[in-house]
């Protein structure tokens, strides 16, 4: 295959070109030249001359020798394929660009049959060709410029020149896309021969008389159709008489489209008007149809192959797929005009009654079953019980009902008989009726919900409509005014926990997800059925966040800290009570003696993992409701979507084994059209237990001050390009010698010593005092961003994914006389708090203000408000951009009044440079399910260790910096 640079496909579309036949097809070839004498691409194709015919300024024509360029057609096709459509493209590649466009339909279309060239090669062509096809392409050869068909045939005294037959070139040229698309290594070896496989032409001129008998009628010969017809009536059909179905075979020419006959009238009158080939044509149709539909082999024992008598069963199976696959193959069906086929089926779920059970919450929760009927409908009017009853007492492939006589599938048949399946839980039954479809035996369904089923459903699918004016009101106990879209927030959370369905909010950090909750609590006080005390389960780092945010907004209500030594709930009756994850999981016993009205799971993402530990803990916890908080619902795959929908709401999306056949299977790893649809299903069943917003949302968060991110590209020095490259050559001889886990270890380890050389060698060389200044091309940046900062008195976060890199550059900062702060993992709960504290007061302590606050990714990228800052440093990159973004929400979110500005460190050249690039195009499943799902750093790890070591050494090899 020849590569053509985008210059050089920019300059061939721009010129003429012509096709040129070649024996066997696959060796035609594509001719380009210049009408303007413009030149041609060097380097590309065969060069060489070509004679042409071009127009004269006294309006005649001659023949001219021009300089060439020769593409195989398999090369030249995404040339002219694109030219059909780019601006300035020449006329005759633009044409040639939409004929090759038509072939690639026919040969994926498999309209291909085998034949033998006239140099007696082996030879795939298109074809059989319906009437429609043929249209088209005369329709293409009629359009075809003068410029495509250039090459003179012949001249005819003087100056008169013969060109080719448009309509035979263009099926040259179909040809040629058939026989050179079709040969692979893949198809030599699963044909177990050369012939009709292999690119190089293979001599088959013993099967000369097989290709002609098979391929007969392609182009002059005829199709056919079956013209069912029911001699004796359909009364007398339906009553079981005599009379059955007549299968009648028509001709159809290709020829000449309009004209069509019975296939036995080609023995008689007819014959003279389809030419000398028709009934030989007429015979191989049959055969062709009969290899689909066994019963038309009847035909073949019959003189001409005219008529057939079917029996009911052979009429059934035309009904259950017989008629799709003689359609696939080019032979259409025609059904009596009399007969009606407009019976639909579909499921109907739910109750009768239109009022809802009292205890809505007790049902939706526990193992109440409904109705899940199969409902048969005519033009969309349901079928009555009786009428169902009578199309069930069928007997034969057609009813009357309604005046009218139906023609019925047998499957549509035993769906009237067997018409109750299954009845389904209240939440599967809810599950269905969001979605509007389900699949049965494999069959996509469409569901109809009725009842007090569908009054819910329309209900909850109602609660986020952001069109009219939120009409609940703050509870009154609550010490803060809520914006528009948390009083949505609240509402919708109120509604779904009264109702015992749970939800996830999901809104953007920094949106005040914790007043929402707050709100949520004080709400359900308010009322005896929901009254009771919340579980707040949330990182270490968030506890005090919490404590403060509720004595703030909802001052009286009671606050304990189920945590540290002497923890207890006895006597918790009301009020919140605060726990950490690890807390919990050690604790769950304790904590699910308590009566919850409201379990709440703080950074829910921390539970994405339905296996571990934390997660199984927190579903032994009992509660009449439960939420789950988090900025980032998904991060890797589907199934942490499942994970916490699961929690919430039990039995929503079934088993994970389910949820991932069905729903993740599909969206993750299928074809691009089956991810979109099922994403799409997906996407209505949990939109309602999952409430996004972000603060790019129109009217979400006006008075939010500009973001600017900005990439800061930096150069390695000296010993850090010597480092990187070292590193490079000995790890790699290493992957390459390794298989399995040890070689994707060693890819984990290779990338890690890299991004660690581009923070600072002291870093990777892990020396215990080591000189800092002057080593690392980031740290130069850091230091020219601080001072900056620092003298226009802002302040500024830095986030680093090693504790080692944070703690080397707290040392570095606090010897060039810059106070710190630095907050990791192993920072107890006390001193986060106060850190928190000190630096969102800019209180100076021992050192003085502290502008630089240094935090590790891991533990400070979410749950904290440090608004203070109007700087963000992203001292090196982590593999998942949301990630980065919930740490840059820390200073932006509400209460930040100064545009903040985000600087991305970034070494050129280097394997943080390709990553930050490919990370830029790694959005590819945007608002599909969630709005916006970002792949996770265990996905694109993942991607990377399965590289190969070619593509691992270009994505790791030090290039000279743009």
């Amino acid at each position: 295959m020849t590569r053509v640079s985008g210059e050089a496909a920019g300059r061939l579309a721009r010129c003429a070109v012509v096709f040129e036949a070649g024996d066997p097809p696959r060796t035609g070839r594509l001719a380009f030249w210049d009408p303007d004498g413009g030149g041609l691409p060097e380097d590309v194709g065969e060069p060489g001359e070509l004679t042409v015919v071009v127009p004269e300024e006294d309006g005649g024509v001659a023949s001219r020798t021009v300089p060439a360029l020769r593409l195989p057609v398999a090369d030249a096709l995404p040339l002219v394929s694109r030219a059909r459509r780019a601006p300035g493209a020449h006329p005759a590649a633009a044409f040639w660009g939409a004929v090759a466009v038509e072939a690639l339909r026919l040969v994926a279309g498999g309209r291909l049959l085998p034949g033998v060239s006239s140099g007696d090669f082996d030879a795939w062509r298109v074809g059989p060709l319906a009437a429609e096809d043929v249209t088209r392409l005369r329709q293409l050869a009629a359009a075809m410029p003068a410029t495509a068909r250039a090459v003179p045939v012949a001249a005819r005294g003087g100056e008169d020149f013969l060109l080719p037959d448009p309509q035979v070139v263009v099926r040259a040229f179909l040809d040629a896309v058939a026989d050179g698309m079709t040969r692979t290594p893949a198809a030599a070896h699963a044909a177990g021969t050369a012939a009709f496989a292999v690119l190089a032409p293979q001599r088959v001129p013993h099967l000369r008389g097989w290709a002609e008998e098979l391929a007969a009628g392609v182009d002059s010969g005829v199709r056919i159709s079956l013209r069912l017809e029911i001699p004796g009536g359909i009364e007398a059909w339906e009553a079981g008489g005599a009379s059955g179905v007549r299968a009648v075979v028509q001709a159809h020419s290709l020829a000449d489209p309009a004209l069509v006959a019975d296939a036995g009238d080609l023995w008689g009158e007819a014959e003279h008007r389809f030419g000398p080939r028709a009934r030989v044509d007429a015979v191989l149709a049959v055969r062709r149809a009969a290899r689909v539909w066994p019963p038309l082999e009847r035909l073949l024992d019959r003189a001409a192959p005219d008529e057939l008598a079917l029996d009911d069963d052979e009429v059934q199976d035309l009904l259950v797929d017989g008629a799709a696959r003689l359609a696939a193959a080019g032979v259409e069906v025609r059904w009596p005009k009399e007969l009606v086929r407009d019976l639909t089926a579909r499921v109907v779920v739910g109750s009768d009654d239109r009022v809802a059970p009292s205890d809505l919450p007790s049902l939706l929760g526990g193992g109440e079953l409904l109705r899940f009927d199969w409902q048969l409908a005519l033009g969309g009017h349901p079928l009555t019980a009786a009428e169902m009853d009578r199309l069930a007492e069928a007997s034969r492939p057609v009813v009357r009902l309604r005046d009218q006589w139906l023609l019925v599938d047998p499957s549509l048949v035993r769906k009237a008989r067997e018409r109750a399946m299954k009845p389904l839980t209240a939440i599967d039954a809810l599950g269905v009726a969001l979605t509007g479809s389900t699949e049965v035996d494999g069959e996509q369904v469409e569901v109809s919900a009725t009842g007090w089923l569908s009054a819910l459903r329309d209900r909850i699918a109602a609660l986020q409509e952001t069109g009219r004016p939120a009409d609940e009101r703050p509870p009154a106990a609550l010490a803060a005014t809520l914006r528009d879209y948390q009083l949505r927030g609240l509402r919708w959370l109120s509604t779904m926990t009264s109702l015992g369905l749970g939800g996830c909010l999901a809104d953007d950090m920094g949106l005040g997800k914790t007043i929402t909750l707050i709100a949520l609590h004080l709400r359900r006080q308010e009322s005896a059925d929901t009254a009771g005390p919340t579980l707040v389960v949330c990182p270490a780092s968030l506890l005090g966040n919490w404590e403060r945010e509720i004595r703030r907004f909802a001052p009286g209500t009671t606050v304990r800290r189920f945590h540290g030594q002497g923890r207890s709930v006895e006597g918790v009756e009301d009020g919140f009570v605060l726990t950490t994850y690890g807390t919990m999981r050690l604790d769950a016993e304790r904590l699910g003696t308590v009566h919850w009205g409201l379990l709440v799971a703080d950074e829910a993402q921390h539970v994405k993992n339905a296996r571990s530990g934390t997660a199984r803990a927190l579903r032994r916890i009992p509660a009449a409701a439960r939420v789950a908080l988090t900025g980032t619902p998904v991060e890797n795959n589907l199934s942490e979507l499942w994970a916490i929908l699961d929690w919430t709401t039990p039995g929503l999306l079934g088993s994970l084994t389910a949820f991932r056949s069905r729903w993740a299977k599909p969206i993750e790893g299928g074809d691009e059209a089956t991810a979109r649809a099922t994403a799409e299903r997906l996407s209505k069943l949990v939109r309602p237990f999952l409430l996004r917003r972000r603060k790019s949302d129109p009217g979400i968060a006006p008075e939010l001050p500009p973001k600017t991110e900005t990439e800061r590209p930096v150069a390695l020095t000296p010993e850090q390009a010597g480092l990187y490259e070292a590193v490079v050559r000995e790890i790699m001889a290493e992957v390459r010698t390794s298989t399995g886990m040890a070689r994707r270890g060693q890819i984990v380890r290779l990338l890690t010593a890299l991004k660690q050389i581009c923070n600072h060698p002291a870093q990777y060389l892990k020396e215990t005092r080591p000189r800092l200044a002057g080593r690392s091309g980031k740290l130069d940046l850091l230091d020219e961003l601080v001072d900056t900062i620092v003298a226009e008195d802002g302040a500024v976060l830095v986030f680093t994914q090693y504790v080692s890199m944070a703690r080397l550059l707290d040392r570095h900062l606090r010897g060039r006389g810059l106070p710190t702060l630095l907050l990791h993992g192993g920072t107890p709960v006390a001193a986060r708090e106060e850190m928190v504290r000190r630096f969102q007061d800019g209180d100076g302590g021992e050192d003085g203000p502290a502008p630089i606050f240094l935090l590790s990714l891991k533990a400070a990228g979410t749950g904290l408000n440090l608004t203070r800052a109007d700087h963000v440093i992203h001292y090196d990159r982590w593999w998942n951009p949301a990630v980065e973004e919930q740490a840059t929400d820390r200073a932006y979110r509400i209460g930040q009044t100064r545009p903040v500005q985000v600087h991305k460190l970034v070494a050129e050249g280097t394997v943080e440079d390709r990553i930050a690039a490919m990370l830029r195009t790694k959005r590819e499943l945007a608002d599909a399910v969630l709005g916006r799902q970002e792949d996770g750093d265990e996905a694109v790890l993942t991607e990377l260790t399965e590289l190969s070591d070619a593509e691992l050494a270009t994505l790791v090899e030090l290039r000279s910096a743009r």
